[in-house]
C-alpha cells in the first residue's frame, strides 16, 4: 500500500505509527464506514462513478439524503465530486478507499466462516526464541 514516496514516521514494513493527531483522523473515517447507508454508496461507486441521482436510486436512499451522505463523505477524502453539466458525478477518491471496503468485507467473511489470519507481529517471539537457542547451540 505504497504512496510512491518515503512516509514520514514509517517503522519496518510501511507501516505509519499512530499518533494522537492521526488517530482522530483515522477514527473519523472509520465513524463514516461505520453506518450502512455510507457503505452502500461507497461499494457502488467501487464499480464505477455515478451521479447523485443514479446513485441514490442504486442504493435506495431519497436523493437529499443521499447527497448528504456524500457530502460527508467528500469532506473525509473518501469520494470526489466533479460537475458534469447540471449535475454532479462522484466516485471514489483513491484505491485506499476501495481497500478498505475490501479489507471490512474481507474481515467480515472470514469471521463468518470461523477463519482467523495470523495476527500481525504474532509468531515473531516464537521466531526470536528459536533463534537465540540455534545460537546458544
Amino acid at each position: 500500500m505504497g504512496h510512491g514516496a518515503a512516509t514520514p514516521g514509517a517503522s519496518d514494513g510501511g507501516r505509519v505509527r499512530l499518533d494522537a493527531a492521526t488517530a482522530q483522523k483515522v477514527a473519523a473515517t472509520l465513524q463514516a464506514l461505520a453506518t450502512p447507508s455510507r457503505l452502500l454508496i461507497l461499494a457502488r461507486l467501487r464499480e464505477g462513478p455515478l451521479p447523485v441521482s443514479e446513485l441514490a436510486a442504486e442504493v435506495g436512499m431519497e436523493q437529499s439524503a443521499c447527497s448528504h451522505q456524500l457530502r460527508l463523505l467528500r469532506n473525509l477524502g473518501l469520494v470526489t465530486g466533479t460537475r458534469h453539466g447540471r449535475s454532479i458525478v462522484y466516485a471514489l477518491y483513491d484505491d485506499h478507499v476501495a481497500e478498505l471496503l475490501d479489507q471490512a468485507l474481507h474481515h467480515t467473511e472470514h469471521l463468518r466462516l470461523g477463519l482467523a489470519d495470523t495476527p500481525a507481529g504474532a509468531g515473531r517471539d516464537d521466531l526470536l526464541d528459536e533463534e537465540s537457542a540455534a545460537a546458544r547451540g
